[in-house]
């Protein structure tokens, strides 16, 4: 609804006060008349103060419908619609992926996809590249409102296509980027500052029914509150969802008087949780709004340093002005000088639309009176009948009353189905559906130690291994099932080609969240070709999250406490009948295992030996060599692995001591005559590619970092603005110069493949940075791992 607090909502048409009239009659009896009492201005109730409304406006589905269609002005609106379409064109060629389509639908790629519906796939390059077209002219029409229905169109399914055909890269805020295209296709966001408005008198600056503005303030409203109701999680509460984030310098000045746990605890997860669950109403009423404003806007700029989420952070900050009084641009644009209102939206009053309901007096311009009575009191009863008598008679159109179902079934959808996942089992593993649309925004970290795929030849029963990731462009398949089900369906068809016979396919995957135990996610008895999935039933080969383990989190922090920096820990928890087994790296020379819960054997395959541990036992474990721990108990096992990389630690040792001594040779103090290689290296006047020596190539390549951090360190805002100018741009360029390739190959055909290579080559460039005496490139490229390919 509207907010409001200037005497009611600032969209409503409030009746003008009726000024006090003095009849004067003729002679001096005129002096004496007592002048007839005027109907006194009516006092707005408390509830009209605090929502825009009275309650009387939503007692029918005639009044709220009138209600909904209320004319507001469409200031905000237009301005809105801008700015959103602005960070749409600037998102693809970022995260949408134009500046590196080539690199993800290739023709002819061998690749294992996972869309949405299998039977969903993507057309030919040349094809995708006119896809993007259309998608990005359709967010320049919506932020220039030219052609502005069709705009939306030709944004939206582009756009739904595209998310549908990816479910790897769905996060909340492309999911939130595309229900904000759906929503503009239906409201009148080009009636302010639109080029329809130019060409279309009747457009060019009307009001707007209210429903338009509803239904986008409340979107934002569930972003920020089931946001927070997801935060309730015991894990979020707990300060294990972002155990990291309190270490990035944003979070210095809070460590100026927290310690760097209590700033994890109180401010990143406690605040986080605060500010999720109150933006909504803060931003709502007029009294917390300019308070709700400062918060939002810091918490989005600090999100735009912290994660990689591309527009989202700038998008959120463009929806907070439509909490404001609709008007606020044209009281914004009449406090600059006027020369600059020539180019700036209007400032003058909206006119009348068809598509609002109004009173008499809206479209007037003049109040609507009554007879005055006999005192005030009866005055403002009087005007009270009047507008409902005007309420109730009103003739609503069928595109007004359409216009209030949506808004009402849109809300109701969007409150429903961040909790539809009882409805979509098989989308469910140790979280709740796919990661999107469920406003679960960071609740759950992953990290993961142990992936391990075979394959079985079904005729001669040969087994293989798999590279985890081979065929992917991705790595999120390892946390879902339907994914999973998806790439073990791919690879089945794929090991045809290099003579594998129908084949079995087994995953054994060790995953922790929010840093509790790795354990497996899916059974890795199971083969996944031919098990069962239905997105409507719960998948019966995926693991149980071992919850009743999680308390052991805080024994981990005590236990990691009294390690020296030089050994690491890894808590392994398992299933009865099941076995782990594992390679112990020759540069691992001081691993050892210790049993904490439960009972397990440790089979040295090499040796053919077994051991027994019991509750608080461990044992040594040969380095180059593989071992098996089985679960023999009844119960999970728990246990960790404790290594020190022997080599790392002798590396570093060195890197130090050649480090010291550049020192002692750049200061004078080194007495003692040194090879003519190293002499050369710690006087900085030898190349990498001239040295053979490996200690000496990873001493150099250590001192390029630790220059290039200092000389990032040092950069001026500048500098830093000139870097990150060059990186766009380029990125930019490639997509640009990329898409007329593919729009020139489509009407005119392919050119020789020679050619084609020279031309994507040229649209490649990188930007090439300075780095003193050398040059480093900076590729434009996702982050995925393409080594596979």
């Amino acid at each position: 609804m509207e907010p409001t607090g200037r005497d009611g909502a600032a969209g409503l048409l409030a009746e003008s006060s009726p000024t006090r009239k003095r009849k004067m009659g003729h002679g001096s009896q005129a002096s004496h008349r007592t002048p007839a009492k005027e109907p006194t201005t009516e006092e707005p109730s408390r509830m009209k103060r605090l929502f825009g409304f009275e309650v009387a406006d939503v007692t029918s589905w005639h009044r709220f419908v009138c209600l909904m269609n209320r004319p507001t002005d469409p200031a905000s609106l237009g301005i809105f619609r801008f700015l959103f379409g602005l960070l749409m064109v600037l998102d693809i060629p970022q995260e949408r992926g134009l500046g590196y389509l080539d690199y993800k639908y290739l023709d002819g790629l061998e690749v294992c996809r996972f869309p949405l519906f299998n039977n969903l796939g993507p057309l030919p390059l040349d094809w995708m590249y006119l896809v993007y077209v259309i998608m990005l002219s359709g967010a320049l029409g919506i932020m220039l409102g030219c052609c502005y229905r069709l705009s939306c169109l030709l944004f939206a399914l582009p756009y739904w296509y595209i998310f549908f055909l990816d479910k790897t890269t769905w996060n909340n805020h492309s999911y939130l980027y595309g229900l904000i295209g759906f929503q503009l296709a239906f409201v009148n966001a080009n009636r302010y500052w639109s080029l329809d408005g130019l060409w279309n008198p009747r457009k060019r600056n009307a009001h707007v029914p209210l429903w338009n503005y509803t239904i986008l303030r409340t979107q934002i409203f569930i972003v920020y509150f089931i946001a927070g109701l997801k935060k309730l999680d015991a894990d979020w509460v707990e300060g294990y969802s972002m155990g990291s984030l309190s270490r990035h310098w944003l979070f210095d000045p809070f460590k100026l008087f927290l310690s760097e746990e209590m700033t994890n605890l109180l401010v990143v997860h406690g605040a986080g949780l605060i500010l999720d669950l109150t933006a909504g109403y803060l931003l709502f009423f007029d009294l917390t709004r300019p308070l709700a404003l400062f918060f939002v806007s810091y918490f989005h700029c600090m999100n735009s340093q912290l994660f990689s989420i591309g527009m989202f952070s700038y998008t959120m900050l463009a929806t907070s002005p439509l909490f404001c009084y609709p008007d606020w641009p044209r009281r914004l644009v009449t406090k600059l000088p006027y020369l600059l209102r020539k180019v700036l939206p209007l400032v003058e009053a909206p006119q009348c639309s068809q598509d609002c309901v109004y009173t008499t007096a809206g479209r007037t311009g003049k109040p609507q009176r009554t007879r005055a009575r006999a005192s005030g009191d009866d005055a403002s009863e009087e005007q009270s009948k009047v507008r409902s008598k005007g309420a109730a008679e009103t003739r609503l159109s069928l595109r007004q009353k359409f216009g209030a179902l949506f808004t009402v079934l849109y809300i109701l959808e969007q409150f429903f189905l961040p909790y539809s996942h009882f409805i979509t089992q098989g989308y469910n593993n140790w979280t709740n559906g796919l990661y999107g649309y469920s406003w679960d925004m960071m609740v759950h970290s992953r990290s993961h130690q142990h992936v391990k795929i075979t394959y079985r030849d079904g005729l001669t029963g040969e087994i293989g291994y798999l590279n985890p990731g081979v065929f992917t462009q991705t790595r999120r398949w390892k946390d879902h099932a339907d994914m999973l089900k998806q790439y073990a369906t791919c690879l089945s068809g794929l090991l045809h080609n290099y003579n594998v016979s129908e084949p079995e396919i087994y995953f054994d995957i060790w995953v922790s969240i929010n840093d509790r135990f790795q354990q497996r996610l899916f059974d890795p008895r199971v083969d996944i070709v031919k098990a069962d999935w239905s997105p409507f039933q719960r998948t019966s080969w995926v693991m149980p999250l071992l919850i009743d383990l999680s308390p052991w989190r805080q024994k981990f922090q005590e236990m990691e406490s009294t390690l020296d920096n030089q050994t690491a820990v890894v808590f392994i928890a398992d299933f009865p009948g099941l076995l782990l087994e594992n390679f112990v790296s020759e540069d691992l020379g001081n691993t050892s295992v210790h049993l904490l819960k439960g009972e397990v054997q440790v089979e040295i395959v090499k040796e053919e030996k077994n051991y027994t541990l019991k509750e608080g036992e461990g044992m040594q474990l040969p380095a180059g060599e593989y071992h098996k721990v089985f679960t023999v108990s009844q119960y999970p096992s728990c246990y960790m692995y404790t290594y020190v990389n022997t080599t790392a630690v002798v590396l570093e040792q060195n890197l130090t001591k050649l480090q010291e001594l550049k020192e002692k040779v750049q200061n004078g103090t080194e007495t003692e005559p040194l090879p003519a290689e190293l002499e050369t290296v710690l006087h900085g006047e030898i190349d990498e590619m001239n040295v053979t020596d490996p200690l000496i190539q990873a001493f150099l390549r250590r001192q390029r970092r630790l220059e290039e951090s200092e000389r990032r360190r040092n950069a001026t805002i500048i500098d830093r603005f000139m870097r990150f100018s060059y990186k766009k741009y380029f990125l930019f360029r490639r997509s640009f110069l990329l898409t007329v390739i593919s729009l020139r190959n489509l009407a005119l055909g392919r050119p020789p493949l020679e050619q084609l290579a020279k031309e994507v080559a040229y649209a490649s460039m990188k930007y090439e940075e300075p780095t003193g005496s050398k040059s480093m490139k900076l590729e434009n490229m996702p982050q995925e791992d393409h080594s596979e390919l």
